[in-house]
């Protein structure tokens, strides 16, 4: 009923209490952008990690809560990565937070354009290319994030275990912002057969 303002008011609040409740090595994770930078905040000040927001970018809520103006940065996200990185750094939360070091949104857009060009250089060669293929769409995407790496797979239907071949899901590897800072690894990292089949009754 209090709309955003009151959604954030209600992270900021409530972000203290769960801190105490369940300690500092809790790991949040939100899947509304409104909640993130209000979250990201508090979790600077009471303790807590923060792995990667839902649209991971170094720009999803990190220049609100971190009081910082991107505005010279524009465009270079490893210029933003590091202005970021250094206000984390500096407000006592290396090793506590994370993010896909260039956007998703960027990523995404400029990745899926370079894989279609990639598919009509090829076509006009008479030259086959498949754009369903990961190693491909991989390689389209890394043109545009030097140093981060990619995966993903074929979406699997969790009920009837059916793989589409048309529907691929990546993902960036997750950066942790320290001194120094580093990624992850967990694009190296192979996902259990079982976990295509989780319906998320699992945890109930």
């Amino acid at each position: 009923d209090v709309g955003i303002a009151g959604a954030q008011q209600y992270i900021l609040e409530r972000t203290p209490e769960w801190i105490n409740q369940y300690g500092e090595n809790t790991a949040f994770f939100c899947t509304n952008d409104a909640h993130t930078e209000p979250l990201l905040k508090q979790l600077l000040t009471y303790g807590g990690y923060f792995v990667e927001a839902d649209l991971p970018s170094p720009l999803m809520g990190y220049p609100g809560a971190l009081g910082i103006d991107l505005s010279a940065e524009a465009g270079d996200f490893p210029a933003i990565l590091a202005k970021v990185e250094a206000a984390i750094n500096e407000q006592g939360g290396a090793g506590r937070f994370g993010t896909w070091a260039y956007s998703y949104g960027y990523t995404t857009t400029a990745g899926l354009g370079r894989l279609a060009m990639e598919a009509c250089t090829a076509a006009a060669n008479g030259e086959e290319y498949d754009i369903h293929s990961i190693r491909n769409i991989r390689r389209a995407f890394s043109y545009y994030t030097p140093g981060a790496n990619w995966n993903g797979s074929n979406y699997v239907e969790a009920t009837t275990k059916e793989t589409y071949d048309n529907f691929v899901l990546v993902y960036q590897d997750t950066y942790i912002m320290g001194n120094p800072g580093y990624y992850m690894g967990n694009t190296d990292i192979e996902v259990p057969e079982w976990c295509f089949s989780m319906t998320g009754k699992e945890f109930n």
